[in-house]
């Protein structure tokens, strides 16, 4: 029997949300609402479902912060949501809450190659082969991806919030810069739109206060030494830290980034030393030709991942 789903994908600004049928989302029914015209989530889904005459077998949905228990809280918004929630909004008897990422990497097996652009070439990897999906945007995460007998398998993970890696003078320089003004030199405090800002602070040491946009920008111009300086900051320690969840993981059906910021820097990885430093792994170096790195531009990513994994639950009732 078919059966209808709500899936949402729920940030800090805005919240999307859409009707799947049988794990595909319906692109028409999508809509999007303004966090701060509503009381909270239930309201939102009490909304959209009484413009609309559906009953939802399952709903899903993706939480831009930590999930425990199933309960999902939101890092930049006072907002939390649990599964008995969800249900009593929507009227669904199958729920799930997931961190946004983890959406993500439930996504990834059913992405068109349309939406996908090779980084670094690799072998394609057999079906059953881990992947890997790093998100760099407002944050930084990274989750695998585990085909395994029992099904899909997406655990969540914090891995913005671990130490940014140290190799060189100048990575040494950027971590105590950085630790001066937030107390502790995580991965996403350089990593991400806010911590592309603090790098370009440092490479001017001016203290020079310039958006993520206006960086950018001035990257593409390649006339400022300090932009120039900040780009290769940013790419080298993607690569690394990239580098380092691959031999974490052993991503061999490949390593996708998505993000804001990931697709930003896209175009300047290779300019600026992503594939060296992916790569540069000492003895392992050769090793790290076993993972393609491929970039997702897809806008459905995060609702779809929602409507593959309830669509697995309902399955197995």
């Amino acid at each position: 029997m078919s059966a209808i789903s709500l899936v949402s994908d729920v940030g800090g600004t805005n919240t999307r949300v859409a009707l799947a049928k049988d794990g595909q989302v319906d692109p028409a029914t999508t809509a999007r609402f303004r966090n701060r015209d509503h009381s909270g989530l239930g309201d939102i889904f009490r909304t959209y479902l009484a413009a609309r005459e559906v009953a939802c077998d399952g709903a899903c949905i993706a939480v831009a912060g930590p999930v425990m228990d199933g309960v999902g809280r939101l890092t930049n918004l006072d907002w939390a949501f649990d599964r008995d929630q969800l249900s009593a909004a929507t009227g669904a008897k199958t729920t799930a809450i997931l961190n946004d990422l983890q959406a993500q990497g439930h996504a990834i097996p059913f992405l068109p190659e349309t939406s996908l652009t090779r980084i670094l070439p690799g072998p394609l990897g057999d079906d059953h082969n881990a992947k890997l999906v790093i998100g760099v945007g407002t944050g930084f995460n990274a989750v695998p991806v585990f085909q395994t007998d029992m099904g899909r398998f997406v655990p969540p993970c914090e891995s913005g919030h671990t130490s940014f890696p140290v190799l060189t003078d100048d990575d040494m320089s950027l971590a105590r810069y950085v630790s001066s003004h937030h107390g502790f030199p995580g991965v996403e405090d350089v990593l991400s739109g806010r911590g592309i800002e603090r790098i370009y602070a440092w490479a001017s040491g001016t203290e020079a206060q310039k958006t993520s946009a206006g960086i950018m920008a001035a990257i593409a111009a390649d006339a400022d030494p300090a932009a120039r300086k900040t780009a290769d900051a940013f790419c080298r320690a993607l690569g690394r830290v990239a580098g380092d969840l691959a031999l974490t993981h052993l991503p061999f059906g490949g390593v996708y980034l998505v993000g804001g910021m990931a697709g930003a820097m896209r175009p300047y990885l290779g300019r600026y030393g992503f594939d060296e430093a992916f790569r540069g792994k000492g003895r392992f170096s050769t090793f790290m030709d076993r993972f393609a790195v491929w970039f997702v531009e897809d806008d459905l990513a995060a609702l779809s991942g929602c409507a593959h994994h309830i669509w697995g639950l309902l399955d197995n009732r």
